[in-house]
């Protein structure tokens, strides 16, 4: 039966780290959504989604985040942000965004996301343990 491994401190660190640069940019993200920032109205004109639902995208990106920040829920938020991320790919898509900078961003960040949850909490190793 499989049990629970301590985590290096190495691993600890690495993926708090990780977590703590996604934690960051998606909260600047989320906030400035919230703000009507000429940025943000005229890209989502680019990407052709209505100017008005910046707030309710800058709510849901906050509350994912913070979901994924606190540890008792991160595994729920990190789903919930996967999700999101994954729409936002499919609006690059459709805009025609370029692949690696635009489009592939939302994957970027998840890999990120899952890889600093991974790193830092040992229950997900026991659901995704690697083999040797």
């Amino acid at each position: 039966m499989n049990e629970l491994v301590p985590i290096s401190t190495t691993a600890l660190w690495t993926g708090r780290v990780l977590s703590g640069l996604v934690i960051v940019f998606l909260l600047f993200d989320g906030a400035i959504k919230l703000i009507p920032l000429d940025v943000v109205v005229e890209t989502s004109r680019q990407l052709g989604i209505p100017t008005n639902l910046a707030v309710t995208l800058g709510v849901l990106t906050l509350l994912g985040t913070l979901l994924y920040a606190y540890p008792r829920t991160s595994v729920l938020g990190a789903i919930l942000l996967t999700g999101y991320l994954g729409g936002a790919i499919y609006v690059h898509v459709r805009a025609g965004s370029p692949l690696f900078s635009h489009t592939l961003f939302g994957v970027y960040l998840g890999i990120l996301l899952w890889g600093g949850l991974y790193l830092r909490d040992e229950r997900l190793r026991l659901i995704f343990p690697w083999r040797r």
